[in-house]
């Protein structure tokens, strides 16, 4: 049985990894906030699934938090694991590293032009772990569009109780492509990268990226409520200019092409993303 260390274990993934890869491995937890890290022994983990970071913030961090958090204590944590005989670092990147929306998926080979300081940070700490890699010290790194699943928080938490709450919403028709995936999708993946011992750029989402339109409808149908999407002339430009990064979000797209991922790990998602849907709503844990 591999030992793990995770750190973020409290975090919405982590503890969905925790709780439920228990039985296979070896886990113990680190807390960059609540625990000493010079006290930190890395001395017979082989694994270390580093979650922790400082991610998006819609009100906005200085460069020098993004720095600190996810640049400073990554690399130190990977050095000191490196040191003592850790084999793999796996680390939770993000595709705000490749930058916004836009109209052509990204891949793994795409270049990197993050656009605000939480990208630039992550894409940094990337760079700077890969140059610590050898043959004994693996660099797993794992790229994620959005990840959803019971109990996730932000912003599918805020359309969850749109949808529950408002019957007659103005989101009918938009055609925008949004990858996701599903949490239980991303921690078989990192299962698998851990199991085979796999090091590299790693690009992971839900099998098909969806409309908003469409996640609106598969939450209201998994809800059982009826509701009515209708689209209101002028709505989308009125909230572009008024809420620009609602707007983004709502009606621009961001899709993944994953297929190389899939092809060199030999997976396939287990779960749909109308599975992961109806589980994160029914509370599939």
């Amino acid at each position: 049985m591999n030992s793990i260390l995770i750190t973020g274990a409290n975090g919405f993934v982590g503890s969905y990894f925790r709780d439920n890869y228990k039985n296979k491995y070896n886990i113990n937890t680190f807390s960059f906030l609540n625990d000493d890290f010079k006290s930190l022994h890395t001395e017979g983990v082989e694994v270390i699934i580093h979650l922790s970071a400082l991610v998006h913030q819609m009100g906005g961090a200085s460069k020098e938090e993004y720095e600190r958090i996810n640049v400073i204590q990554t690399l130190a944590l990977a050095k000191k694991a490196k040191a003592s005989g850790v084999k793999q670092f796996v680390f939770m990147s993000t595709v705000k590293v490749y930058g916004e929306e836009s109209d052509v998926a990204y891949s793994e080979t795409t270049i990197c032009k993050p656009q605000d300081e939480y990208g630039k940070s992550k894409l940094k700490a990337e760079n700077e772990l890969l140059k610590l890699e050898n043959d004994a010290f693996k660099v797993s790194i794992i790229r994620t569009p959005i990840v959803y699943g019971y109990g996730v928080k932000a912003n599918i938490k805020n359309l969850i109780t749109l949808v529950q709450k408002v019957p007659v919403l103005p989101f009918g028709g938009i055609q925008n492509r949004r990858s996701m995936i599903y949490v239980e999708n991303l921690c078989f993946f990192m299962d698998a990268i851990i199991e085979k011992q796999m090091s590299g750029i790693f690009l992971v989402a839900d099998e098909r990226a969806i409309s908003t339109t469409e996640l609106i409808e598969l939450i209201a149908k998994a809800l059982g409520k009826k509701i009515y999407l209708v689209r209101v002339p002028f709505f989308e430009s009125f909230l572009k200019l008024v809420k620009p990064s609602f707007h983004k979000r709502l009606f621009e797209s961001l899709e993944v092409d994953n297929s190389h991922t899939k092809e060199i790990l030999n997976l396939k998602n287990p779960y749909s993303v109308e599975d992961g849907i109806l589980y994160m709503i029914q509370g599939k844990y």
